[in-house]
């Protein structure tokens, strides 16, 4: 019995967290004797992003291994528009076995894809907005602790160049990153709680919106410690005004002091359209937090595009196995039934995104963080228009 009211990892694997319709359809299929093999994709019609960077692959392998299934996907970490040049939806991922062997998985499966994704694709398009301004992903409080390694994991591959939480970072084999509590400032007062954050931190934040008016209060952090690294404003909504000309107001009183060596990082309540005039007015750093793990989720389905050898889908799908190549050179997407690779409008050579990952169960390609980090980042730059 759990304490907590969540599903375990025997729970999840056994496949009782799934649609009570699976059950019952795998009922009947038993009581006729039905089990065909089938090939099932994984796409979406309509995405609340232009590109989705496509995350949440690795609990979807370890759900699947040891069932007697074959599994090519696009690779974690790939950014990518949901549908090619034509119109056709792009297939993520592609499931091929006796469908009584992985039926009752389709629902955990696509939970794993859809909320992963939404949270890296959020992250992706404020990493597009920043650029080389880092931001930090601080949402775990706001959601369920159960995912909370899932949602850190996601806004790292996206583009956080830091998370908060400590499970998070030893599941993921990363240095958490946080700067003080508006608690620390309460219980010891501003002055012993910045010293305590000098003395203990090789980065200093200070967080200095506790108890006096932020201009003020970052003008004595800085008399009082010339050389730390950034002041931190969390101020709540009800105090902010005009945010972006409160900051301005900080910087010109900083600099015309001598302290153009201390930045300003903000966070609380901060979303992916309030950054740019953030920018604008001095922000160097951003801790995000429930805008990034309430993300939309990517409304990706899976459904049977060929049954024994034949073609066949629902209305409103694209019936046959498919392939989804992407040029090298203008990262044009095109989906096709065919093996034969097709040539770009532009030239290029294109390449199939799809990758084998289980082979009759059978684990075949596992990538660590970093790899997948760097493909993303890439990608990003390189992929994504804003």
């Amino acid at each position: 019995m759990n304490k907590f009211i969540m599903a375990n990892d025997s729970d999840i694997m056994s496949g009782i967290v799934t649609d009570v319709y699976f059950e019952k359809t795998i009922k009947y299929l038993k009581q006729l004797s039905k089990n065909p093999y089938v090939t099932m994709e994984v796409t979406t019609q309509s995405s609340a992003y232009d590109y989705i960077n496509f995350t949440g692959l690795n609990d979807v392998i370890t759900l699947l291994e040891s069932h007697n299934v074959n599994v090519q996907a696009i690779p974690e970490g790939t950014v990518i528009r949901p549908r090619d040049r034509y119109g056709v939806p792009v297939p993520f991922l592609r499931i091929s076995g006796k469908y009584l062997d992985f039926a009752e998985l389709e629902t955990p499966l696509l939970g794993f894809l859809c909320q992963a994704s939404g949270i890296s694709s959020y992250s992706s398009l404020i990493k597009k907005t920043l650029g080389d301004i880092p931001f930090i992903s601080f949402g775990i409080r706001r959601m369920h602790p159960a995912i909370s390694a899932m949602i850190d994991r996601s806004s790292y591959i996206g583009g956080a160049a830091g998370v908060s939480g400590i499970f998070s970072s030893e599941t993921l084999g990363i240095e958490p990153s946080g700067t003080m509590p508006h608690a620390l400032s309460l219980i010891l007062g501003d002055h012993e709680a910045w010293k305590a954050q000098y003395e203990n931190s090789n980065f200093r934040v200070f967080l200095i919106d506790t108890y006096m008016d932020e201009k003020f209060a970052a003008l004595k952090a800085a008399e009082e410690f010339p050389d730390i690294d950034f002041i931190r404003l969390d101020t709540p909504s009800s105090r902010r005004g005009n945010f972006p000309n409160l900051i301005r107001e900080i910087r010109w009183e900083l600099d015309i002091r001598g302290h153009k060596n201390i930045k300003i990082m903000v966070s609380g309540g901060i979303k992916l359209e309030d950054i740019p005039e953030l920018i604008h007015a001095g922000v160097k750093s951003f801790g995000i937090g429930t805008s990034i793990s309430s993300a939309k989720p990517v409304d990706f389905g899976m459904d049977i595009v060929n049954i024994d050898g034949n073609d066949i889908t629902k209305r409103g799908k694209f019936s046959g196995i498919k392939n989804v190549y992407r040029c090298r050179e203008c990262n044009e997407v095109i989906v096709s039934y065919s093996n034969e690779v097709p040539v770009c409008t532009c030239g290029g050579r294109m390449e199939n995104l799809l990758i084998l990952y289980l082979d009759d169960g059978k684990t075949k390609k596992v990538e660590d963080i970093k790899t997948i980090r760097k493909r993303s980042l890439e990608e990003i730059d390189k992929i994504m228009e804003l």
